[in-house]
């Protein structure tokens, strides 16, 4: 089974589903990549499911990618988005799960929630998540550190770091290998995962993108293929590369792989992680 980590869906913008200030200008495509048109992209590239991870241009809503997982609950799942700053989002943790569909939820520290990890203002969500046992993927390149100190302080947290710990910003400063090295740091915390993912946006090749080779090898040395995710962020980096050669990329191109870390990578890890049975 193939299981893509990471795919942002969306509906257009429109009058009666508005977008918030800023989100145009955060949009990856000209067009809504819709589960309509994401169905037989999945069929012809022998993408079994896709985890839904509601982008944020269309701010914390996430009604579109719970009737994506409705409608094809096979096929579909979310990680849906919260308001860390709202203080009515602490009354929705206890029953999060209870959505159908909903596996758990991701949060983004970067443009206005950039420092909600250190200001306080996400204390309150780590314990409340760890107590309703919610898997939670996170990105925040920056804030390594901090991260690793939320696993250590929750341990029956599960974390997953998004992308690698990369980030556009730090490709283009040629500052993958430094980036990596903070996210290897948290390794040796047993509940934090990794999403092996975007390795197209970061690469400064074609295909098969060989100058991602050793910080792939490297995460999925140290934090075992079991906590390792293959994804695409698919929205991204459609000019690099077809969704087919996403795939082809780790179960073809990757020699270091065995074909047991295939197995768990591509799909078996983060069904056992986030219980999508």
């Amino acid at each position: 089974m193939i299981v893509d980590s990471q795919v942002h869906l969306w509906k257009p913008e429109s009058p009666d589903r508005p977008w918030p200030p800023g989100g145009a200008e955060r949009v990856h495509l000209p067009y809504a990549l819709t589960y309509e048109l994401m169905l037989p992209m999945m069929d012809e590239t022998g993408v079994d499911r896709v985890v839904i991870v509601p982008p944020s241009w269309e701010g914390d809503r996430i009604d579109y990618a719970l009737e994506a997982a409705a409608k094809y609950p096979k096929r579909f799942a979310v990680m849906g988005r919260i308001a860390l700053d709202d203080p009515q989002a602490q009354r929705l943790i206890p029953d999060w799960l209870d959505q159908p569909g909903m596996l758990g939820i991701r949060v983004n520290f970067s443009n206005r929630q950039a420092t909600w990890l250190k200001d306080g203002t996400a204390d309150w969500f780590w314990p409340a998540a760890e107590r309703a046992r919610i898997p939670i993927m996170i990105i925040a390149p920056l804030w390594m550190r901090e991260v690793g100190a939320v696993a250590q302080r929750h341990p029956n947290l599960t974390l997953i770091i998004d992308h690698m710990g990369l980030s556009i910003q730090f490709a283009r400063e040629g500052k993958l290998s430094q980036a990596a090295e903070r996210t290897l740091a948290l390794a040796k915390y047993q509940n934090v995962h990794v999403k092996l993912s975007s390795a197209p946006t970061y690469s400064n090749e074609r295909y098969p993108f060989r100058d991602m080779d050793p910080i792939i090898r490297s995460l999925v040395t140290a934090f075992g293929p079991q906590r390792c995710f293959w994804g695409t962020d698919l929205s991204h980096a459609f000019d690099k590369c077809s969704y087919r050669q996403r795939v082809t990329h780790f179960t073809e191109e990757l020699d270091f792989l065995s074909a047991s870390d295939k197995e768990w990578i591509m799909g078996r890890a983060i069904n056992q992680c986030l219980g999508w049975a």
